[in-house]
């Protein structure tokens, strides 16, 4: 602010409080004996908000709050945390798992990973990965089961939560001509997550339809066996979100730089590709 401009604001202060609070002395001005009484009090009184607000900077600086669905918690995001908090050993990190949407505005969470076709409206969205899908089964239930040359063979076999969509999308892609959920076998097993189908298919109780990306682990290991490898396909996108506001925050740069080079190191093997960055989209301006 200008000299002027303070100036005027003294003015307004003591107009309003009904008496003055400077002598005017020449070039400078001294307090009033009122001036005297309350300049600790009012000097106290800033060192608290000052005091106040670094407070909360520094609490919201040394905590980082991550929400995400189940499946991706514990099947991608748990076991690589740990180098990331080695990284940032000032940093507590809280990963907060719910395949619910969690609002930016009520929750205290600082960014979340989330599916969609596209891009979040009103957050900034990062590209992390495709959900690619492709039924999954283990070693053992496909030596039970080795007639298996087409998508129809497999749609014939029990199917660990036969209702999901999913089931229905893979088999048109696939080219299941006439494959009906009506007519197809279903087990009595209908799970509620991925992460649940996932480990009773490993236990050879049916075919679960995975998320691939959230499943390298137990393919490379062979606890699961992709029966048809050229028949999967896409569908949505996870994306790295956050409000506009903390765009600028350390620990969101810092988390968002850690998981990309995650992806980047993923990406390195990857038939599928699951880490193509889709397309960007048309300037309306062309």
């Amino acid at each position: 602010m200008t000299q002027a401009a303070v100036s005027y604001q003294v003015k307004l202060l003591e107009e309003r409080i009904g008496t003055s609070l400077f002598h005017r002395i020449k070039r400078q001005v001294v307090l009033t004996e009122t001036g005297k009484r309350i300049a600790p009090l009012i000097s106290g009184a800033f060192d608290s908000i000052d005091d106040a607000f670094s407070i909360a900077r520094t609490d919201n600086e040394s905590v980082l709050t991550i929400s995400c669905s189940n499946t991706f918690a514990q099947n991608w995001l748990a076991f690589r945390l740990g180098a990331f908090q080695m990284q940032r050993p000032g940093l507590a990190v809280r990963l907060h798992t719910d395949d619910h949407v969690v609002d930016f505005a009520r929750d205290e969470v600082d960014v979340a990973i989330r599916n969609s076709a596209a891009p979040w409206p009103g957050l900034v969205s990062h590209f992390l990965m495709r959900v690619v899908i492709a039924p999954l089964a283990s070693p053992e239930f496909l030596a039970q089961h080795p007639q298996i040359r087409t998508a129809a063979d497999l749609m014939a076999l029990p199917r660990l939560s036969s209702d999901d969509v999913w089931w229905g999308r893979w088999a048109e892609r696939a080219g299941a001509v006439g494959v009906t959920e009506d007519t197809q076998p279903r087990t009595g097993l209908r799970l509620d997550s991925q992460l649940l189908e996932g480990n009773a298919a490993m236990a050879g109780h049916g075919i679960a339809i995975l998320n691939l990306a959230l499943w390298r682990n137990e393919l490379r290991s062979g606890r699961l066996v992709q029966p048809l490898p050229d028949f999967a396909f896409g569908r949505g996108m996870y994306w790295l979100v956050y409000p506009p506001h903390k765009r600028n925050a350390p620990k969101i740069k810092a988390f968002r730089s850690w998981i990309e080079a995650e992806m980047r190191a993923d990406a390195i093997d990857d038939p599928h590709g699951i880490f193509t960055p889709p397309a960007p989209a048309p300037d309306p301006r062309d």
